[in-house]
Parts: structure tokens; sequence; C-alpha cells
């Protein structure tokens, strides 16, 4: 069974968390590092259970594992063996278990609320290599290397306990198809899969959003197709593009609004929670299903769109 689809058999919205590294970095950790987030695995796991904790009190319903930029490659690079590898992997899913069970506890937050649900985080090959290419798409790896790169980590993940898999910021077809035919080789895995676009119509690498969803829609393993990591500008014209090729669940998780300057690792602009929640209202009337936030967003992002979509249902 989908669980997206269950919850959202109770609900109209699921609820997505927001950035965990713009948390992180708030709480003091310097993420100018070519792991990442995955760092803080290594270093202070603690706080990342802290912000898992956070999101489920804004609303969320979903906690995304600090697995996004964790791999054996890289891990290998600070001197980690396979073996420590793939257990910093499986310990960000304990965090999130640790941290759903702490939420679930308190009887309160089990009242008309989902048992809110782990999804393992896969990030994108260009992740790995730490220079922008998950915003581009050009790895010029065959479909077999990506299945070799990605199986370790996939593997570790679900052996973990995840509800399911979060295969995110996909910038090319090529590593979507990738994974979903690893995705065969454990046949009782699901998983969404979320694309970064760089316009209203096309994926990173140039690939239309419809070809994609259409290719995606045949798979029985994918819960959800959407886009996350993107301007929020361009989410209401790629949902419409989605739904033009599927049935499936539409999910989103944009930035903030503000924009990456890659050349000095900064953000430029700004733009306020409250307007991240009436936007995402556009983003649930243009067809989107699963709501939640990418980078710079914090769990006062995700308040917004709880608080919005406890009236839809209200309305129902």
């Amino acid at each position: 069974m989908n669980p997206i689809e269950t919850i959202l058999q109770n609900q109209p919205i699921a609820i997505l968390d927001g950035a965990l590294a713009t948390e992180l970095e708030n709480r003091g950790c310097n993420l100018n590092d070519d792991l990442w987030s995955a760092r803080i695995l290594m270093e202070q796991p603690e706080l990342i259970r802290q912000v898992h904790l956070d999101y489920f009190n804004a609303g969320a319903d979903f906690a995304i594992t600090a697995s996004y930029q964790a791999t054996v490659e890289g891990f290998a690079r600070r001197g980690l063996n396979k073996e420590e590898s793939l257990a910093l992997m499986q310990k960000s899913v304990k965090i999130a278990q640790e941290a759903r069970d702490e939420f679930c506890e308190n009887e309160s937050n089990r009242v008309n609320r989902v048992r809110p649900l782990i999804a393992a985080s896969i990030g994108p090959y260009g992740a790995f290599l730490a220079d922008g290419s998950e915003y581009r798409g050009d790895y010029k790896l065959t479909e077999q290397e990506l299945i070799d790169f990605h199986r370790p980590r996939v593997e570790a993940l679900i052996a973990s306990g995840a509800d399911l898999l979060a295969c995110e910021t996909i910038p090319c077809m090529i590593e979507a198809q990738a994974l979903v035919k690893l995705l065969s080789e454990f046949p009782n895995t699901l998983a969404w899969f979320t694309f970064s676009a760089k316009d209203n119509e096309h994926i990173c690498n140039g690939e239309k959003i419809t070809d994609c969803a259409a290719w995606l829609d045949t798979c029985s393993q994918v819960a959800a197709i959407g886009i996350n990591c993107t301007s929020p500008l361009y989410i209401p014209s790629l949902i419409r593009e989605i739904k033009k090729s599927t049935n499936k669940p539409v999910i989103v998780y944009p930035n903030s609004g503000e924009v990456y300057d890659p050349e000095t690792n900064t953000w430029h602009g700004e733009t306020s929670c409250e307007a991240f929640g009436v936007q995402s209202k556009d983003w649930y009337a243009n067809g989107a299903r699963i709501i939640g936030g990418c980078c710079r967003t914090t769990p006062d992002h995700i308040r917004e769109v709880k608080n919005w979509a406890e009236t839809v249902d209200r309305r129902r």
C-alpha cells in the first residue's frame, strides 16, 4: 500500500518538513563542507534529532533523513570504511525515528494527526560531487554506473526500516531511470521522485517534466512525482505539466525564494514565511497534494502551510 495515498485518504494535504541544513546552521553548525548536513551525522547527531522534532511540532507529516549527501565515496574521503559509512546512513533513519517516537509519546500530538512517516533521502550523484552538478545533470555516466553508485546507500536505507525513499533533486531522466531499475531489486519498497527544475517546463538537464512524469507514471514503485529545490515561481506551471501525464500524487517542496550563488556559497533576496504559506495555497489549487519546503525554509514556513491546510480540512 502506498503510504502517501493512505495519508491522503484521511486528509486533503500531506505536509513535508523543510530544510535540514538551514536549521542546523541556525544552531551554529558550519556546513561549508562537501558532506554538507551528512557531516553532522558524524559530529552532532542530537542536533539533527532536534530539527526533526521541531518540524513535527510545526505540523510535518514526514521527516526526510540527513542522508542526502551521505555516500560511501564521500565518507571515504574522511577515512571511514564502507561498513562505517553504511552505519552512518542507517543512523540517519534511526535519528528520525527517535524524533518521531518522542513526538508521538505526547498524547495531544496523536489527536487528529497521522503518525509521521520517515522518508530516507537519496540525493543525486551530483550531490556527491559537491560542484553544483545536481543543478545541471551533466554527469556523462551510464545508467549502470549510476545504479552501481546508488546501490549501497539504497540497500542500507531500506534495511534501516524507513517507510519509503525520497529520491530527490534529480536533474536528469537517466538518473531517475537508474533509480527505478535499482528499486526493482527491492519490490516491497516505494519511493517518491522529485526533480530540480530550471524553468516552468524543464528539469535542470533540459528534459520536459511532462515526459519525466509520463515515464514514471508507469512504474508501480513510484509513490509520488514532483519538484524540489526549485524557485517557488516555477512551481504552479510545473505542477500543471506533471498532472498532464500522471494521476499519481504530486509532491512539491521548493526553496524559500532566495537565490543561491554557487560561486560565493551565499543566498540573496528574501521571502517571508507568510508569503510562502500564501504561495503554497496556489500549489494546492494547481494540484499538489504533498507540500513542504527545501533550501532556506524553516519550521515557521511549514507552520504556515499547516495553518491553512487545517482550514481545508474543516471545509471538507
